[in-house]
């Protein structure tokens, strides 16, 4: 079973990709654990702490160095990504020589109401991670155009199409991940 970090870009209660999260959490996923670090509290970057790092900052750290990869939910802010989860990637990465991203497997996806869904926010965040070594997956791609019907109150896909589009990534991510788990183990043994 493969341990899999959920980083939701959004802060905001009903934030459009926490249903998307909670939704993706509700499809078939039996070769992987999802689970959701607590990040609402991990302060702003600040490169005075990185011989003292907070607390907060160190159990996040910790939680993503112990996952076997990251599933990143996020919305687009003017056309990149939240400030909220960029300063969670630079505490990532801090200090030198101590980055959780690195090798670390990942994927990205998101919902916005716009008619490019998170598509240049998702080029960013590619940018940023393969910079800072993070392995990010190419594909599966999958931007979405939030609609209030896309998501019910129980966080179900409604449209029979958007579910089996969402299986899909879920599936795909499982098997890269899986694929690059053994991979790195036959590189260490």
């Amino acid at each position: 079973m493969l341990k899999i970090a959920v980083i939701i870009g959004s802060l905001r209660k009903e934030s459009f990709n926490r249903k998307l999260a909670m939704a993706l959490d509700k499809l078939s996923h039996p070769t992987l654990t999802l689970f959701y670090p607590k990040v609402d509290d991990i302060p702003l970057y600040n490169q005075e702490f990185d011989n003292n790092l907070p607390n907060e900052v160190v159990r996040f750290k910790k939680e993503i160095a112990d996952a076997d990869g990251v599933l990143i939910v996020t919305p687009e802010y003017n056309r990149s990504i939240p400030g909220f989860l960029k300063n969670l990637i630079d505490w990532g990465t801090r200090p030198y020589g101590q980055n959780v991203w690195a090798r670390k497997p990942l994927a990205a996806l998101g919902t916005s109401p716009g008619v490019i869904g998170t598509a240049v926010a998702q080029s960013h965040l590619r940018s940023i991670m393969v910079a800072i070594d993070a392995v990010m997956f190419g594909l599966p791609e999958i931007y979405l155009v939030y609609k209030d019907d896309l998501i019910n109150d129980q966080f179900e896909f409604t449209q029979e199409s958007t579910r089996k589009l969402m299986q899909s990534f879920l599936d795909q991510f499982a098997k890269r991940t899986e694929d690059y788990s053994y991979s790195l183990q036959s590189d260490i043994g």
